[in-house]
């Protein structure tokens, strides 16, 4: 008898004794009410594994597993707080750390380093948490600003934030960016390193914005295959950031808040969340905010931003524009209390781009931020 014919005597025996054992708990099953594994439950903003009804209980109490789950009538999942019959891919900062980094940026509030305030951060070093650049900024390979830069790695954890990758593009990734990118990342190792759910560049011509794509089937599809190419080119784990937009397409099949919670479960990449960008939407398109936030996988929002809009006014309809030439509103900081209440604690950054204040106005941002930050549960520090 060869091994294929002793396996398929195998297989015949498994499926005669298993028919067995189902037509015997047919009869229970078919009294016993329809279960549905519901994955990514947050109950009272409590850790998944603290609680024993989950099936990871018992593990590390830091852990928030995004493939737990539990139990629960069929139907109901889709009516619980972050609830998923699909198991999510694990976060990044759910992965064994295989990558060289700085030091991990703490739930504390930064600012995004620009020109203006260099020279200054150098002389003085404030006390600020962390600090955020943007990567194309530094594709030269030296220069005064990688001289400053590197004096200021030496005492401050950084995050690289990029704007002109174009993950939704349909023409192909720019091999020379993402080259340049990943020289960047291994010379200064930073603990993030993130960029935008958009696109921005066809045929070789930019736009010099970011640049809104629909919420589609296939536009996920796409952004997770863009996303696990990054990865695998940087050899570590990137979180994609939601943007502002001002128009809607006919062809979305899915509201934003849906789009962007299936990109982050799908390439298992993590999110950082800018509320402002949620508030200008919600006003832009008449959705609700604090339903947007209930959408996203708390376990996968690793980083928050905070920045200023601009009201347009005189207009039929009400309009919001992402300007980054203003403080944080009150709307907005409404908000930021919301998503701390639903995420936790995560580290936050005060953008600031355009018609730049003194470095005092913006560490004051911060100072309410990290307020904001430590009013919260430490147990989500």
């Amino acid at each position: 008898m060869n091994s294929r014919q002793t396996l398929r005597i195998a297989l015949i025996s498994v499926l005669t004794v298993g028919a067995g054992s189902i037509a015997a708990t047919n009869a229970h099953a078919a009294n016993a009410p329809k279960m549905d594994k519901c994955y990514g439950i947050n109950a009272a903003h409590k850790n998944d594994c603290m609680s024993p009804g989950h099936s990871c209980a018992g593990q590390d109490a830091k852990a928030r597993d995004p493939n737990a789950f539990v139990a629960v009538p069929a139907g109901l999942c889709a009516k619980i707080d972050g609830g998923s019959t699909k198991p999510a891919k694990g976060c990044p900062a759910l992965r064994a750390a295989s990558f060289r980094t700085q030091a991990p940026i703490q739930a504390q509030a930064g600012i995004g380093l620009r020109a203006p305030h260099v020279a200054r951060v150098l002389r003085e070093r404030p006390a600020i948490p962390w600090l955020e650049v943007h990567s194309e900024n530094y594709f030269a390979a030296g220069g005064a600003a990688h001289h400053a830069l590197e004096q200021i790695r030496a005492d401050y954890p950084l995050s690289f934030h990029g704007v002109g990758l174009s993950l939704g593009s349909a023409d192909r990734l720019d091999d020379v960016h993402l080259r340049r990118l990943r020289a960047l990342v291994d010379r200064y190792q930073p603990s993030l390193v993130s960029e935008h759910i958009s696109w921005g560049a066809i045929d070789g011509v930019h736009s010099n914005d970011l640049l809104p794509l629909p919420h589609t089937r296939e536009a996920v599809e796409l952004l997770v295959s863009r996303i696990t190419q990054v990865e695998d080119a940087l050899a570590r784990p990137i979180l994609i950031e939601n943007i502002s937009t001002y128009l809607r397409f006919r062809a979305d099949q899915m509201p934003e808040s849906a789009f962007v919670a299936e990109i982050v479960r799908r390439s298992g990449c993590g999110l950082l969340l800018e509320v402002n960008n949620v508030y200008v939407n919600s006003v832009n398109h008449g959705f609700d905010a604090h339903d947007y936030l209930s959408a996203v996988p708390a376990q996968c929002v690793r980083e928050i931003h905070l920045a200023g809009f601009t009201r347009k006014e005189g207009l039929s309809a009400p309009l919001l524009i992402d300007s980054h030439d203003h403080a944080v509103a009150e709307e907005v900081w409404t908000l930021y209390r919301s998503a701390l209440r639903r995420f936790g604690p995560r580290p936050t950054l005060i953008e600031w781009d355009a018609r730049i204040p003194a470095l005092e106005t913006l560490l004051a941002e911060a100072e309410r931020a990290a307020n904001y930050l430590h009013a919260h549960d430490p147990e989500f520090a």
